[in-house]
């Protein structure tokens, strides 16, 4: 009986054992003294103290500085320009009686 005990927790063993080393966990038994332990002393770092400066002056050019502004009212004024022309073709064609041969 204590033979078939014996040859069950063997078994058991190797199971779990192999277990174990498929999962790739260490298994581990440690008996230790208790004691005092000793951590050495960390480095605290303290922020650099805050540094006061005046407030930057604030510079501002003449004219439109902004290239994206610049640009829109450009496209902008070409397209009305090309919009007057073509409504001025247009006028002078209606009015020299080209317009459906009456």
């Amino acid at each position: 009986m204590n033979k078939k005990i014996l040859g069950a927790i063997l078994g058991v063993a190797v199971l779990a054992a192999s277990t174990a080393a498929s999962a790739h966990v260490d298994v581990a038994i440690g008996v230790g003294v208790p004691g005092a332990v000793y951590a050495p002393a960390e480095r605290v770092y303290a922020p650099p103290p805050p540094v006061y400066a005046p407030a930057p002056v604030a510079v501002a050019y003449g004219g439109y500085d902004d290239w994206r502004a610049r640009e829109w009212r450009e496209r902008r004024e070409w397209r009305e320009r090309e919009w007057r022309r073509q409504e001025w073709r247009e006028h002078e064609w209606r009015e020299r009686g080209r317009w459906g041969g009456y």
